[in-house]
């Protein structure tokens, strides 16, 4: 047995033993510990993630702790399918380029200041993140980074991490700007209109402090572009991309359009309608979605095969489905319990342990793991007579703003961490987080 399998071992069996030493029912100790096994075993072996999930859904079933019909409801196939239809629009968008035109036109003019073209950089991984989620984020802006980095001959890691840091900030604005957002949104009963009260003034500000604190943290690295960009003088723009066809660009701005302006709108939408609240939100990217396919016509199976990524969105639906039965056997009310104790109920120190709480937990374990496993408590938290409202909201930016702290506490940073992999840069010097690798 290697070290890392030893190890694996004595932490699983180490939480087993506490378990039933704090006097927990076998079911509690059982999921607990097939749970611990499944975060402990996707940490250690991150590329056998999805081995482990399935391992632990066997385990969970075999025992009877879990039957299908909880099966079927814990697995959270909302956010699922909400996550389908919009890798399918906005992979449809992709593949025309259509990101990569706008923001070649942002930035055309921009060139000749550093200071000015990475603050631009920083405030469109933002948008972008907030608009379309944080991995197409990450993606198109990783992508202008490196053409810049590579045209002057710079090191590539500082830039990087400051694109990520803005992307992980520009996620927690809006619904669709992370994963975690839409379980937030569709768990809490949290509206598109709710975000851009609470959540994007709150992100924006982060933003206002991040950019200066990144410009003078790594000023040595501005200050070395700012002097490529003096001396050269380049006529073309900083970021060149393969120009669209203008009926491409035309469909791809009306199905952004219709699309974000659809999710912001769904909940008058559903009003309007007579509907539960956020069924729109599904149904409006849903609909985005067969619109794609509807235009992509003879290429629509080929986009959904190669846009979504059926490996994480497998694993997520695992992960919700183990997380999920911890609420079950009552794990979480034990949990809720100890935490209304431990506050005495005030809910100021409620939302401060909860803020640190998912964001040091999304440090070590990836924050969809981490905001995952702490939904099912803030949900016991409010059966208990707790208002849980602002807790959402501290389960959010927890969640975010600490993927910053890691390798491992965000998507972003995983997929930026794959990209300077695939290009031999050194990666001893990135202290960002990332969570679940959506291209892995």
């Amino acid at each position: 047995m290697t070290i890392r399998g030893f190890g694996y071992v004595m932490l699983v069996s180490c939480g087993a033993v506490a378990t039933r030493w704090l006097g927990w029912s076998g079911p509690q100790v059982l999921a607990t510990t097939v749970f611990a096994g499944f975060i402990i075993g996707t940490l250690l072996f991150w590329k056998f993630r999805l081995a482990f999930a399935l391992a632990g859904i066997t385990a969970l079933l075999s025992t009877g702790v879990l039957d299908l019909p909880h099966l079927i409801e814990f697995a959270s196939l909302d956010v699922i399918l909400f996550l389908v239809a919009m890798m399918i629009v906005i992979g449809f968008m992709e593949d025309r380029r259509f990101f990569e035109v706008l923001v070649e036109k942002a930035l055309g003019y921009l060139d000749r200041r550093a200071w000015l073209l990475l603050s631009a950089l920083m405030v469109l991984a933002a948008v972008s993140a907030a608009l379309v989620d944080e991995v197409t984020s990450i993606l198109f802006m990783s992508a202008i980074t490196l053409q810049i980095t590579r045209r002057f001959r710079l090191d590539p890691v500082p830039f990087l991490i400051m694109v990520v840091f803005a992307t992980n900030i520009g996620s927690s604005a809006t619904v669709v700007g992370n994963p975690i957002g839409v379980m937030i949104a569709l768990r809490g009963g949290l509206t598109f209109s709710d975000f851009l009260r609470w959540a994007t003034p709150i992100s924006l500000l982060a933003l206002a402090v991040a950019i200066p604190l990144s410009l003078w943290w790594f000023r040595a690295e501005v200050r070395t572009l700012d002097q490529a960009l003096r001396a050269q003088r380049p006529q073309e723009h900083a970021v060149e991309v393969e120009r669209i066809k203008p009926l491409d660009l035309l469909l791809c701005s009306l199905l952004f359009l219709g699309t974000v302006g659809g999710l912001i709108l769904h909940h008058p939408l559903e009003g309007w309608l007579g509907l539960p609240k956020n069924t729109m939100l599904l149904g409006v990217s849903c609909g985005g979605a067969a619109l794609a396919l509807f235009i992509q016509r003879e290429g629509a199976r080929e986009l959904v095969e190669r846009r979504v990524d059926w490996w994480t969105l497998t694993f997520f639906l695992l992960l919700f489905a183990s997380a999920g039965t911890l609420r079950y056997v009552g794990v979480t009310r034990q949990i809720a319990e100890g935490v209304t104790a431990l506050t005495g109920g005030r809910e100021g120190w409620m939302l401060f342990g909860l803020t640190w709480g998912s964001g040091l937990l999304s440090a070590v374990m990836d924050n969809v793991l981490a905001v995952a496993t702490l939904i099912p408590v803030l949900e016991d938290l409010e059966a208990l007579g707790v208002f849980i409202r602002p807790l959402w909201w501290g389960l959010l930016f927890g969640g975010t703003f600490f993927g910053n702290l890691t390798m491992i506490g965000s998507t972003a940073n995983i997929v930026a961490l794959g990209i300077l992999e695939r290009m031999g840069s050194g990666l001893t010097d990135l202290t960002f987080s990332g969570s679940q690798n959506c291209n892995a």
